[in-house]
């Protein structure tokens, strides 16, 4: 044979083997069947938390903790008015920055209370002056997922660095000891803290059991709205200021005559995420229970910037 025509018909069969090759892999491309399409890796979906849709608490911020361990930067702002009542009545405003940071997913340091206080009241010659700073942990014990439940007890330490003339910097300090809980139904949440307030010196502040609850429903990021109690039980009363009631979350008074007194608030606001990460927060709060004293109600404004 031809070696010409041999090499010829060579080239010709691995021509015609290329397009039946060719012809091949279009209709596949066509069919929507993409060519080692088993050779490709599955990207796995990102599961969603239950967590995703709570919000932190925005009424009584320096005592209901969060049960839910994260990192936020939370300023805060609160307006208040005083009953008139007491001291002839007037109102205070409180800047304040709250600092929370996640060391592992079941612990955090928190850092719950500081900041700047002014109180408007002629009585007392409307003193200001900086807050008592308060440092502690906490450690989510039970962080169920699938039952939508977490458990986190943890503690405060206030050091009594604040100015006198608001009512800091006594008593050698005060621990808070507390538990924190929260239970998801769906898009409903629970949430809970119960604590108690230990001086150091219990002549110049009192000793009080501490209890929040929380509801909120998570409607859309625009909207999560929620309803909250928070009270205050005076259990061992000081001996520094001869007052009947004492001065819920800001101020201890030690005040002589509180003895088995119960002050509380209820509290109707909102949260909105306006970014992915933060969180606007509202809260309008009205005392409830008698004797009123230092709390007509108040209004909170926050965010929750988390990292």
């Amino acid at each position: 044979m031809d070696p010409q025509l041999s090499s010829c018909k060579s080239w010709l069969r691995s021509l015609g083997l290329g397009a039946c090759a060719a012809f091949s892999l279009i209709h596949a491309a066509q069919a929507g069947t993409p060519a080692l399409s088993a050779k490709e890796p599955t990207v796995p979906v990102e599961a969603v938390s239950w967590k995703d849709h709570t919000i932190s608490p925005v009424a009584n911020p320096f005592f209901h903790e969060d049960a839910i361990i994260r990192s936020e930067l939370r300023p805060v702002f609160v307006h208040h008015n005083i009953d008139d009542t007491f001291l002839g009545g007037g109102d205070a405003q409180l800047y304040a920055l709250q600092i929370r940071y996640a060391l592992t997913d079941r612990l955090a340091i928190i850092a719950t209370q500081d900041g700047y206080f002014s109180i408007n009241n002629d009585a007392i010659a409307s003193p200001e002056g900086w807050m008592d700073l308060a440092l502690g942990l906490k450690y989510a014990l039970i962080d169920d997922e699938a039952s939508q439940f977490i458990l986190t007890p943890g503690f405060t330490f206030k050091i009594p660095t604040g100015d006198r003339e608001v009512f800091q910097g006594r008593g050698g300090g005060e621990w808070d000891l507390f538990v924190a809980a929260q239970k998801g139904f769906g898009d409903f949440h629970l949430s809970g803290n119960l604590g108690v307030r230990l001086p150091n010196n219990s002549a110049e502040n009192s000793t009080l059991v501490h209890y929040s609850l929380m509801a909120d429903y998570y409607t859309c990021r625009w909207f999560i709205p929620f309803v909250a109690f928070n009270a205050y039980t005076v259990v061992d009363a000081g001996n520094n200021i001869a007052l009947n009631t004492e001065g819920y979350d800001v101020i201890n008074f030690g005040a002589s005559g509180s003895q088995g007194v119960t002050q509380g608030t209820i509290a109707v606001g909102f949260r909105s995420r306006i970014l992915k990460n933060v969180d606007f927060g509202f809260a309008y709060e009205k005392a409830i229970i008698e004797p009123v004293s230092l709390t007509d109600d108040r209004l909170t404004f926050d965010l929750s910037i988390r990292f």
